[in-house]
């Protein structure tokens, strides 16, 4: 698939699964937190079956960091608590969730909560992370002042103009 991010970190996910207390489902799933790199075990390798929750690595994706998204990085790093956005997609078979992606644009996680049955978390931004996107935002981020648009001169019907004339 083509790009257009001027870097990519790749980072691996590990996710939380718990044993729910509920009719409809066995188990919760959650993502608990992203790391650089990938290790040697496989996606969806149990890291400790003995203890409640288990935690699973999911897999390895890229954050991709694009260049008109500067804006939205330097906001969430400077919120105080930075954050990545993991998406999961529900499977119709083993394991029960796809790594789908890992976002540290706000906008972009906040829109991929609207794509039906994903499953969107919020996990913390590794200090490391936040050091890589943060440099890449103090090389590519252009301050654009804000210009209000202007309307065409068209109005709407039954606007005060209209009504004037």
């Amino acid at each position: 698939m083509r790009t257009t991010a001027l870097a990519r970190i790749e980072v691996g996910v590990m996710i939380e699964r718990r044993k729910a207390r509920s009719a409809w489902a066995d188990f919760l799933w959650r993502p608990v937190s992203v790391f650089i790199g990938s290790p040697s075990a496989a996606p969806w390798t149990p890291l400790g079956m003995e203890a409640e929750p288990v935690l699973f690595y999911a897999g390895g994706v890229a954050i991709e960091l694009h260049r008109t998204e500067t804006s939205n990085y330097r906001d969430n790093l400077a919120s105080g608590a930075p954050a990545l956005w993991v998406v999961l997609r529900p499977t119709a078979s083993e394991p029960q969730y796809e790594l789908v992606a890992v976002t540290a644009d706000p906008a972009e996680g906040e829109g991929l909560t609207d794509a039906g049955n994903n499953l969107v978390e919020q996990v913390p931004m590794p200090p490391y992370i936040a050091e890589m996107v943060g440099q890449f935002v103090a090389e590519h981020h252009i301050d654009r002042p804000f210009v209000k648009r202007r309307r065409d001169g068209q109005m709407r019907p039954g606007s005060e103009r209209e009504n004037e004339q």
